[in-house]
């Protein structure tokens, strides 16, 4: 099962975090991914993927506007209805809005008739509802979270196809 991570980094921590979330994505069998910055993302492979995740920094309290316009414009060419959606963010304050962020990607890809999913509670801890936050500056700090995402994600895509 083909996985896509679609960032927006502009100092490279939301492109780290994607990282992180594919080696959790790896740790399943028959699951692969690749993440693409939101100027190089490789369409092809998109299309060809059950599940895309969306990651973006917190600015203003929400997404970047660069992943906004990504997401009212590209996913009528990336064959995305009945696929599985995610999203993370990445902030440099707990209470800077990363949750609205990923709850506002998460709505972009409801539209586009993607399936969200995060594994909520029903893993256990931890807790991810709507999608892994990361805060600055300890971004390692928080990069199991990350992969046990990219874990959860992985199993939830693969029990679909």
């Amino acid at each position: 099962m083909k996985m896509a991570i679609v960032y927006d980094s502009k100092t490279g921590n939301t492109a780290k975090m994607a990282e992180y979330i594919i080696q959790g994505i790896e740790t399943v069998p028959g699951a692969e991914a690749k993440a693409f910055p939101i100027d190089g993302v490789d369409e092809a492979y998109v299309r060809e993927c059950g599940a895309l995740i969306v990651g973006t920094p917190t600015y203003n309290g929400t997404l970047t506007a660069r992943i906004k316009a990504w997401l009212e414009t590209a996913p009528k060419n990336l064959d995305l209805p009945g696929k599985l959606a995610g999203a993370y963010a990445t902030a440099a304050f707990i209470h800077g809005g990363g949750d609205l962020a990923i709850q506002c990607v998460l709505t972009h890809l409801l539209v586009a008739g993607m399936m969200a999913y995060s594994g909520g509670s029903a893993w256990g801890r931890p807790v991810i509802h709507l999608g892994p936050v990361a805060i600055a500056p300890d971004l390692d700090g928080f990069a199991e979270l990350f992969r046990i995402y990219g874990q959860r994600m992985a199993q939830q895509a693969v029990k679909l196809a």
